[in-house]
């Protein structure tokens, strides 16, 4: 073990990315803030990098998937890349979502675990 990359005693710590708690993982201010600050893709090279930072935090973000369905059509090979109300609805929907500062907690034992489970055939 590398002395100068452990960190004993502490209650808290930044690890790939998010900051690691005693009450959870969050993301770190700086990687919400970069999201919050990017204008709009206007391209479809901008999307991907913007859906590439987005699936680093999908685990924060409930339903992500259905917030980014309008970009999907987008994405298709030959489509004309058109930026439109939906997208920009569902842009904003996912900017607002982590501005509300998502933590991931541990079940806690003794209390209801409820999931919520969705399959296709």
């Amino acid at each position: 073990m590398n002395p100068l990359k452990c960190a004993f005693g502490v209650t808290s710590g930044k690890f790939l990315g998010f900051v690691v708690q005693s009450h959870g993982i969050e993301i770190e201010q700086a990687k919400i803030d970069a999201i919050v600050a990017m204008p709009e893709p206007s391209n479809l090279h901008a999307l991907k990098s913007l859906q590439g930072k987005l699936a680093y935090l999908r685990c924060f973000i409930s339903n992500l998937e259905g917030k980014c369905h309008p970009f999907s059509k987008l994405m298709k090979k030959g489509t004309p890349y058109v930026w439109d109300a939906t997208c920009f609805a569902g842009f904003q929907d996912v900017k607002t979502y982590l501005m509300s500062h998502p933590v991931l907690v541990a079940p806690i034992q003794g209390k209801p675990l409820i999931l919520y489970v969705a399959a296709q055939e």
